[in-house]
């Protein structure tokens, strides 16, 4: 009987039988035989099941048709059909089979959403499953014998001979088959469980009866409580019912844009793709040390029928798609293969820059099996990620402070790495000169009362264009002198230079003075979905991080690239100078988009004592601020980071007009502010001389000129988009400036060259 379960490709072998059937009886008069064959057999009730004799694979009465007569036959797959005996064997209350059905329909009641129809339990509890041999010269596909529970350990260590199957099936999986499934698939004991427990299993691709023998609301209960033991509590790579706004976030319940451009034949009913997304993503986030593969992941597909040969075989796709858009298989990683099939391996790939932008995008294209060379104008990699040990700590010259951690690539590979973040706290003292420390209802009113002016900004820059476009710096005052004529609301002296400390954040965040940030698009990223959670500083900096990027990947040092030309289907480059030359030219409205944008710049200075002289007055705090004596004080020394509890140092930060007062001085002039202004805001007591000290000069690097980028007045946030297309299919451009939702940030730079590396796979 089992060879009536075979599928060859799309015809249902259970066709076969017609040809058995016909061929006993040649000599049978043809309206005779026609007349019988009606009498004896009936078709499958679904439009279109080409089972024209159908087999009933359920078996679960002594009256079952088996591959007989039946009054109806019920069509789950083309190829997989019970007969109405086996129906009212379940469904009338008078039978034996009625109470294993009610008592599956309350579970399912309890648990789902979905109608806890006859069809359903069937394809949930009654189902064979079937299994493929793990033997690579094998592969077949086996029906294991019904009594026989599939889980993911049977399914990683099956092999032909175990005498668990009755029957084997050749199968390949089609649009028209899938199409003709009357039910979605839901998988059992899927690892998305852990992080869905607040979702209806059958609306996220799981099926709500739980493992076998599981009761109720008892294991719904069980699934709250279970959480993944290796799962960073930085890893979130689901909303939640009515959650929005979270960055590298997928809803488990419906496909994205990118994933419907993808997979078209799932947009109809995207059950199956969101399973198989789900179990991906959620095993991925409890192993993110191991590479995801096809082989790896295929026994985690537990769901019975046919239908998980379907899924097993989709299993692939969905997960080449999710390591090309970095969602998965992604960060560092040994990666011992090539992740991608072998028709990617032909590519190959230049990459100018070794900043976090070009390291990522080498490592994921070299991860997939491209052949990637990478150049690099300095004797360093890291770009503006620069760290100083000389003090005794990591200080980073650039960048240090990873902005919001839940889903941040930075966190994921410091998970991988194993190395620890120091959360920062919130409290920030702010200090006066003349050493009195501001009371902490001041700092708030001041404020609150700079955020009211910038939602004010933000109401009258709707429906403006950007030739309507003014200053930030303009706004805020033409806002503030309003707002105190209006209101005959006087601030106090200190509360003025509150105003002003809270001022230089603003230029802190910016990179720039605020007299040339657009008004209208200063915050344009804020539309997005950011990063939460805490804030973190890397203490071992972040070039430990890209170093461990770069590990392996084919980097010149010192190789400067003068022209590019991609002219012809080989794209050359000539490196001798400075300035890149394209050619033919970049189009004008690239040239445009860069224009308008501003190269942010910030300097910093860090300081190493004798002793923590601070702690007298802010011992326990990360940073504590500095309230300017005055406006044009704005921005020198604005904040100080305590670098390591353990150890001396302090690092401040020099912004806004205060970097073209630094720009001409000596370190030790610059030094010997910072110093003023430190033995004033603890002037009751001795202030120790540094013992060694630094100053960035990032203006002045021919590599970097700038810090970060910012939207200049008359300019639009559009222009991050535009910088980041390709020119031709040849030419592709990554780095934070190319991020329009995360600009400024070593994340958004490393996420770009994540985003060019899959464009590239995609050509």
């Amino acid at each position: 009987m089992g060879w009536a379960h075979f599928l060859f490709g799309y015809l249902v072998c259970e066709n076969v039988f017609v040809l058995l059937f016909q061929a006993k009886k040649k000599t049978a008069d043809p309206e005779e035989e026609d007349d019988q064959s009606e009498k004896k057999y009936r078709k499958c009730e679904k439009a279109g099941c080409p089972a024209t004799y159908p087999v009933c694979f359920a078996s679960s009465t002594e009256r079952c048709a088996k591959n007989g007569y039946t009054s109806r036959w019920y069509h789950l797959s083309c190829g997989e059909h019970f007969c109405n005996e086996c129906f009212d064997h379940y469904y009338r209350s008078h039978k034996e089979g009625y109470e294993k059905f009610t008592s599956w329909k309350r579970l399912w009641t309890e648990n789902g959403k979905s109608e806890p129809s006859l069809k359903a339990f069937m394809a949930d509890q009654q189902l064979p499953y079937w299994v493929q041999c793990t033997k690579p010269e094998c592969g077949k596909w086996r029906q294991l014998n019904k009594d026989i529970q599939l889980t993911a350990s049977l399914a990683a260590s099956y092999r032909c001979g175990m005498k668990l199957n009755s029957t084997s099936v050749s199968f390949q999986r089609t649009c028209w088959w899938s199409s003709m499934l009357i039910l979605p698939p839901l998988l059992k004991d899927s690892p998305a469980s852990l992080f869905l427990t607040a979702f209806y299993p059958d609306c996220v691709g799981m099926s709500p009866s739980g493992p076998p023998n599981s009761s109720g609301k008892l294991w719904l209960e069980q699934r709250r409580l279970i959480q993944p033991q290796s799962l960073s509590p930085y890893f979130h790579p689901f909303y939640q019912p009515n959650e929005c706004g979270k960055a590298l976030c997928l809803h488990p319940d419906m496909m994205e844009l990118d994933e419907l451009y993808e997979f078209p034949e799932f947009s109809r009913d995207p059950s199956m793709y969101l399973a198989l997304r789900n179990l991906l993503l959620a095993t991925w986030h409890q192993n993110y040390k191991e590479v995801l593969t096809p082989q790896n992941c295929a026994p985690l597909v537990i769901v019975r029928g046919l239908v998980r040969v379907c899924c097993v075989q989709a299993l692939g796709r969905v997960l080449h798609f999710m390591t090309k858009k970095g969602l998965i298989n992604t960060g560092i990683l040994l990666v011992k293969q090539p992740m991608l099939p072998e028709h990617y391996h032909h590519k190959k790939v230049l990459v100018i820059g070794a900043g976090a932008a070009g390291l990522a995008a080498a490592r994921q294209l070299h991860n997939f099996g491209v052949q990637v060379v990478v150049l690099e104008a300095q004797n360093r990699i890291g770009g503006r990620v620069w760290d100083n040990t000389s003090l005794g700590v990591t200080v980073g010259q650039g960048a240090q402070i990873v902005n919001g951690c839940i889903n941040n690539p930075i966190a994921l590979m410091c998970e991988q790495l194993g190395v620890e973040m120091h959360k920062l706290g919130v409290r920030c003292d702010l200090l006066q000169e003349g050493g009195l420390l501001t009371d902490p209802a001041i700092d708030k009113r001041m404020d609150f009362h700079l955020n009211a002016i910038l939602d004010v900004v933000s109401e009258w820059r709707k429906g403006k264009s950007q030739s309507q476009d003014a200053p930030l710096g303009e706004k805020i005052q033409e806002v503030y002198k309003t707002f105190l004529h209006e209101s005959s609301i006087h601030f106090s002296e200190l509360e003025e230079r509150v105003l002003q400390f809270h001022l230089s954040n603003l230029e802190y965040a910016c990179g720039s003075t605020l007299n040339q940030v657009s008004a209208r698009s200063w915050d344009h990223n804020k539309f997005f979905a950011q990063f939460s959670g805490d804030h973190a500083m890397l203490t071992k900096g972040y070039s430990h991080v890209l170093h461990h990027l770069a590990e392996g990947l084919n980097v010149h040092l010192q190789t400067v690239v003068q022209s590019i030309n991609y002219t012809g289907d080989v794209i050359s480059e000539t490196c001798l100078l400075f300035l890149v030359k394209f050619s033919p030219p970049l189009p004008e409205r690239k040239i445009k988009a860069i224009h308008s944008l501003g190269a942010g710049l910030t300097e910093k200075i860090a300081l190493q004592f004798p002793y923590r002289f601070w702690d007298s007055k802010v011992q326990g705090a990360d940073y504590f601020g500095h309230v300017p004596s005055s406006p044009e004080d704005r921005g020198m020394f604005g904040v100080f980071y305590d670098m390591d509890p353990k150890q001396s140092v302090l690092m401040s930060v020099i912004t806004g007009e205060a970097v073209t007062t630094v720009k001409g001085l000596e370190e030790k002039q610059v030094a010997d502010l910072c110093m003023k202004v430190l033995r004033e805001l603890f002037k009751e007591q001795e202030v120790p001389d540094p013992l060694s000290f630094f100053v960035t000069r990032w203006g002045s690097d021919p590599w970097a000129q700038m810090s970060y980028s910012f939207v200049k007045t008359e300019g639009s946030g559009e222009a991050y988009d535009i910088i980041a297309e390709d020119v031709q299919g040849k030419v592709f451009f990554a780095g934070e400036a190319t991020n329009r939702h995360f600009p400024q940030t070593v994340t958004g730079a490393y996420l770009s060259g994540v985003r060019e590396a899959s464009k590239i796979t995609a050509i």
